[in-house]
């Protein structure tokens, strides 16, 4: 089931690269992109993750906070933001919870890889609503940016 726009996006807690709690209700009056990625050090991925660093500003601008969600371990993810100076935070779905809460989830990967994420991007405005909503089913394509600021704006 995918979470779709115009719905309460669903509320999850996940760590993030300084091993703390990140809940997405607490986020409140703030906008929110959720990333959804499959994983890191990859080519598409690092390609994507890095167009949002060097865009952070913009990102900034709209008081909209991104969030990178893998099902990669914590510690893999702290190796993958240092190495590629993410400005932004990651969140680690270990557990695969969160994935298929949101629809962003493979069945079966590359390699027979159980529950990976799909690049998915979502916009939350600040009552927790989403305002856009985009699974991607080739992991080789990128989310619509262009769309995704529209909906910040």
């Amino acid at each position: 089931m995918s979470v779709l726009k115009g719905q309460q996006a669903p509320d999850f807690t996940l760590y993030n690269t300084l091993k703390q709690p990140v809940q997405l209700s607490s986020l409140r009056g703030s906008k929110v992109v959720l990333l959804f990625f499959p994983a890191a050090f990859t080519g598409t991925c690092t390609k994507e993750l890095c167009s949002v660093r060097d865009d952070l500003s913009w990102y900034n601008n709209v008081n909209a906070k991104v969030f990178g969600i893998s099902t990669d371990a914590v510690f893999s993810l702290i190796r993958y933001k240092e190495e590629q100076n993410l400005n932004f935070e990651l969140l680690s779905d270990f557990n695969k919870t969160v994935c298929g809460t949101y629809g962003s989830q493979y069945e079966t990967f590359i390699l027979d890889m159980k529950g990976v994420a799909k690049r998915s991007a979502f916009v939350i405005d600040e009552n927790g609503v989403v305002v856009y909503a985009e699974v991607l089913e080739s992991a080789g394509d990128i989310p619509d940016f262009e769309k995704i600021k529209a909906a910040l704006n």
